[in-house]
């Protein structure tokens, strides 16, 4: 009997509790009632007061209910970004920011400085440690990054930070990030809005992506 008895305890729905401003809204309508009630019969309050605290009430009410459909829609639209970028997920995305090194060569994208006529790309490890530098054409607009030390030895696995130099001779025009290609692993949504996770576990916002290719 017992056991049967908090089953059907458990099976019986649990009666919904009503919304904040409605509960605000009946407490409204009580207090207004009380005033009607006790108002001085001599000088009784203005009827016209009473629409305007009416009217107040359902303007905030009508407030809340668009802001928590704004947030459902917003919702639904942060769920369908996800099965969009899902496409993404093992393509590789251009974006600036860290790369992953593993002994595969990485394929970069330098924009070197208008007028310059070479290059040079800086590598530093996760601890901004320069590790090596790489002289390369001023037009070059595709790099492939090997991963060599100064001594052309293969660098450790890891994540390294690239910048690049341009120089009009041997005068120094400028230093500029650089874009590179990197796997895509996986894509989430969070209070900043939708991240990809790249290989070597690298984030980005997915609104930094400026190109998309299969590997």
């Amino acid at each position: 009997m017992e056991i049967a008895q908090t089953t059907a305890n458990a099976a019986t729905p649990t009666p919904a509790k009503p919304s904040a401003i409605s509960s605000d809204f009946n407490t409204f309508l009580k207090m207004l009632t009380t005033q009607l009630k006790n108002q001085d019969p001599l000088k009784p309050i203005d009827s016209a007061d009473y629409a305007v605290q009416l009217a107040t009430f359902s303007g905030v009410e009508q407030q809340v209910k668009t802001n928590q459909l704004l947030e459902g829609l917003s919702s639904q639209f942060g769920v369908m970004g996800m099965s969009q970028l899902a496409a993404w997920v093992g393509q590789e995305a251009r974006a600036t920011g860290p790369v992953w090194m593993d002994g595969d060569a990485v394929t970069l994208a330098p924009e070197p400085k208008a007028g310059a006529d070479r290059a040079v790309l800086v590598i530093r490890d996760a601890t901004g440690a320069m590790m090596a530098r790489e002289d390369m054409a001023g037009n070059t607009n595709a790099y492939e990054w090997r991963g060599m030390d100064v001594e052309g030895n293969p660098l450790p696995t890891g994540t390294y930070s690239l910048s690049l130099e341009s120089y009009s001779g041997d005068r120094l025009l400028g230093v500029s990030d650089v874009q590179a290609y990197s796997r895509i692993m996986e894509a989430k949504n969070g209070p900043l809005g939708t991240t990809l996770i790249l290989e070597g576990g690298i984030e980005i916002a997915a609104k930094d992506i400026t190109a998309l290719r299969v590997p």
